[in-house]
């Protein structure tokens, strides 16, 4: 059986109902991703709902153990430096 490579950080964002009207903000991180050569270091992926509607969108960094609400490109900016750069 041969070992699954994982890389060392990935962000949930969630894709439910309300959150998934957001693709801007994943493509944002997609691009900054491949931008910066760390495709191998940071994945993301599309979360279910999470059931926090009001707060939409969210993002979950696994790596930090940390959610973030409301994530609208300003914020996506500021996660970026703060988690990935």
């Amino acid at each position: 059986m041969s070992k699954i490579e994982f890389p060392a950080k990935a962000l949930f964002l969630c894709n439910g109902s309300k959150c998934g009207k957001h693709k801007e903000i994943r493509k944002h991180f997609k691009t900054v991703i491949k931008e910066n050569h760390l495709k191998k270091e940071i994945e993301i992926f599309k979360m279910e709902c999470s059931d926090r509607c009001k707060n939409a969108p969210i993002l979950y960094c696994q790596s930090e153990n940390e959610w973030f609400e409301k994530v609208d490109l300003d914020k996506a900016k500021s996660i970026i430096n703060k988690m990935i750069l």
